[in-house]
């Protein structure tokens, strides 16, 4: 029965030195080493020490999952922990992502994990979620397949094409960058959706008077414009919490602004009857 080898920690330096377009020389100059010290710990000539791994690792922008993997390649334990979501350890930070999500009302808002798993969100988060079937809502759902899925918002999405090709870049670079196997996997899942038979597969160009990708939406109380931003936690010194982010959703005109602060004075989406 074969075993599989574990990995080397120069491969996978090299690997995360290529993937950010680098040469040992770069590298090298900015981690303050040389390239023949470089080369030898890539080749496995030379076992580098735990602060040189933490050192490459910090001017490469490696994920701090990816960095413990290293320590643990090089034969070194792990630097960062990973604290469950709903540890006591991390009760601050779930306090500060309710925190940030109820402030962000009556704007829509989720916290999500680094695979686009929604760990949290806000009332609001209903007016956009509301006509999409439970099947992609359990456990929280994934913002990508709730995007993309021909049942979530794709069937309500007037600008479809243009939302699908931003969604699916910004998953591509994900997996360019970091190269992890289960985004690779959602990548692939997602980009083999089919496209909603009534809607332009082709996104066209994009509007060079524009300055975000819009979420246009239709609704039986009319139209949405929303543009979304993310916000991370800064100096996370935890797997989990580096990993963790919250898009919010906010309104690109009047009128979805006018409908979004009506509804939190009804009682929030959860009132509004989507037909369902």
């Amino acid at each position: 029965m074969e075993t599989q080898e574990p990995p080397r920690v120069g491969p996978l330096l090299r690997s995360w030195r290529r993937r950010r377009k680098l040469s040992q020389l770069d590298l090298a100059l900015r981690a303050d080493s040389s390239t023949r010290h470089l080369s030898c710990v890539e080749t496995g000539r030379a076992r580098p020490s735990r602060d040189f791994v933490l050192r490459l690792a910090e001017h490469l922008d490696i994920p701090l999952r990816d960095r413990n993997g290293l320590l643990l390649a090089a034969g070194y334990a792990p630097a960062y922990r990973e604290s469950p979501l709903d540890s006591d350890r991390m009760a601050m930070v779930r306090s500060a992502i309710r925190a940030m999500l109820a402030g962000l009302e009556p704007y829509p808002a989720a916290a999500i994990d680094r695979i686009w798993n929604i760990v949290d969100r806000n009332d609001a988060m209903s007016l956009l979620l509301g006509t999409v079937p439970p099947h992609l809502t359990e456990s929280g759902g994934n913002v990508m397949r709730l995007i993309l899925h021909p049942e979530g918002l794709a069937s309500q999405c007037l600008n479809f094409a243009q939302v699908r090709a931003h969604a699916l870049g910004r998953l591509r670079h994900q997996v360019e960058t970091t190269g992890h196997d289960d985004l690779r996997e959602l990548y692939e899942e997602v980009s083999a959706y089919p496209v909603p038979a009534d809607l332009d597969a082709d996104p066209g160009p994009v509007d060079p008077t524009g300055i975000v990708v819009p979420l246009r939406i239709r609704t039986p109380l009319g139209d949405m414009a929303f543009f979304s931003t993310i916000a991370t936690f800064g100096a996370p010194a935890d797997v989990t919490l580096s990993e963790l982010a919250v898009e919010s959703f906010f309104p690109m005109d009047e009128q979805t602004d006018t409908l979004l602060r009506t509804l939190a004075a009804l009682g929030g989406g959860e009132s509004v009857d989507h037909g369902h």
